[in-house]
């Protein structure tokens, strides 16, 4: 006799907050999970709902931690629901995204150890942000788990590399970079390898944030490079690039590393812990230590064609084992065994 599936809660704080505008056109990674579990409650016939006002569901997904959070926290341990909370921020990560971001770490820290110690469950996207969440003073479960890539959406797509190379007129083998324009991650080091490579194509796609918030782009940029701000059709821009680079200094886990491994790009990334185990140097990607090594591995695949195919394979192996398919069946394990508990 099949057993009878829970119904899911899912929460994201502000998610609908004056038309969403803390979400829109921004192309989040705490955003891009949510919309994976959708499609992985979808793809395990698993019934979910977005309204917390419902009464019959047994689990809620805690995805970001802010004032309504705490509140659902406490109403739903009184009427005996389980309840997950995701680790998509750290301490470590905050840093260095927004001017003010380093001055309220301490506080913002304070607040996540508080807040993941009154949950049932908490998902970390990598053993990496695990240990992190360990060493804070977590005292609730940790369980590391990928956020998932739909290897679907992100598919390589002939007709729209087409479109959007035509659009961003790239006639070279080119270089480009997904996420939002951050100094964590670091456009600087693409800057510098577009001065590097002046006859290739450099791309980022990715929000551009207002100077009162970021660090502004410098305002002489190669003529080589451009940042185009958010893109609609993303599915579009990992087919337009040749080569992904990543640089950033400190990630979760990295979402558009799996994305862009469903679309079938070669990877090149910094060498930072959280991509330990899972991303193989030489293998299903290239890390870079420092810029000289940057510049060296790009420098070879610009170079040599049949390398990027390999690796673009290799990548793709990377993402098919990341799959909302594969990510589901160990989620669903999650709930039986934390309602068993």
């Amino acid at each position: 006799m099949q057993k009878e599936k829970p119904k899911v809660c899912l929460n994201l704080e502000y998610k609908r907050f004056m038309g969403g505008i803390f979400y829109k056109n921004i192309g989040t990674g705490v955003l891009s999970s949510y919309k994976n579990q959708m499609r992985i409650l979808d793809n395990q016939k698993i019934e979910y709902t977005e309204r917390t006002k419902d009464k019959d569901y047994q689990i809620i997904h805690i995805n970001l931690m802010g004032p309504m959070a705490l509140y659902y926290i406490k109403r739903d341990r009184k009427k005996g629901r389980k309840i997950i909370s995701y680790a998509h921020n750290t301490p470590e990560d905050f840093k260095n995204v927004f001017r003010f971001s380093n001055l309220v770490e301490p506080l913002f820290k304070k607040f996540l150890v508080y807040m993941h110690n009154q949950v049932d469950l908490v998902i970390c996207p990598s053993e990496y942000t695990k240990s992190l969440m360990d060493n804070h003073g977590i005292k609730t479960p940790l369980v590391p788990m990928s956020n998932a890539v739909d290897t679907k959406k992100y598919a390589f797509d002939e007709a729209k590399r087409k479109n959007a190379r035509n659009k961003y007129n790239l006639k070279n083998v080119t270089v480009f970079s997904v996420g939002l324009v951050l100094p964590r991650k670091s456009p600087d080091t693409m800057i510098s390898l577009a001065k590097k490579f002046p006859k290739n194509d450099f791309v980022w796609f990715g929000k551009i944030y207002s100077g009162l918030l970021a660090k502004k782009l410098p305002k002489k940029l190669p003529k080589n490079i451009q940042f185009t701000g958010f893109v609609d059709d993303i599915q579009a821009a990992f087919s337009a690039g040749d080569i992904f680079v990543f640089p950033s200094y400190e990630e979760n886990e990295g979402m558009v590393i799996l994305e862009a491994a469903a679309a079938g790009r070669p990877i090149v990334v910094r060498d930072i812990p959280v991509y330990q185990g899972w991303l193989r140097h030489g293998e299903n990607c290239f890390k870079a230590k420092n810029q000289k090594e940057f510049e060296q591995y790009i420098g070879m695949l610009i170079k040599d064609k049949k390398l990027r195919d390999k690796m673009g394979r290799e990548a793709l192996k990377l993402a098919q084992n990341n799959s909302i398919e594969k990510i589901g069946e160990r989620l669903e394990k999650i709930y039986s065994d934390l309602l068993k508990s």
